[in-house]
């Protein structure tokens, strides 16, 4: 198992929210192989601001192992965290991040900013681009359908 199985699973988990018209994210926290936690984006669900897919995989996480640090998982997520979840990754002490699509609007890993260059006490191997089309294609998907949809109204 590498980091592209990894992201399929997380891929999974964005299809998810995909057949609940949510933007379809999906993360996976993996320790030592094995799947500990798993999220979707669930915000217009959820009717809540953190129903983000790395806070739904670092909350069942961290309620599946007991303690809320992460230190020997990785997280893999479709879509390059925004601020909110970098800073959830960092007081995570989650080891190593990958994710797939990298995001120019909020991405806080690479794209936008880098919070992990400054100096927070932890920092997380960061891998981006991993699945990179199949993520952006299906995010490009949603939006489109979601144009055509309200278009239709």
């Amino acid at each position: 198992m590498n980091d592209e199985y990894f992201m399929r699973c997380a891929i999974e988990q964005a299809k998810k929210a995909y057949e609940i018209d949510e933007v379809p994210i999906g993360a996976v926290i993996v320790k030592d192989g094995e799947i500990v936690g798993t999220g979707f984006n669930r915000r217009e669900t959820g009717k809540n601001a953190l129903y983000h897919a790395e806070l739904m995989a670092i909350d069942e996480a961290c309620k599946k192992l007991g303690g809320w640090r992460l230190w020997q998982c990785d997280l893999y997520v479709t879509l390059e965290p925004c601020p909110m979840c970098a800073g959830a990754i960092i007081n995570s002490r989650i080891k190593k991040l990958v994710y797939g699509s990298y995001d120019y609007k909020a991405g806080s890993c690479k794209s936008v900013i880098n919070l992990f260059d400054l100096p927070y006490n932890h920092k997380p191997v960061v891998v981006g681009g991993v699945l990179e089309n199949e993520c952006s294609e299906m995010l490009s998907n949603f939006f489109k359908e979601l144009r055509e949809k309200r278009k239709k109204q």
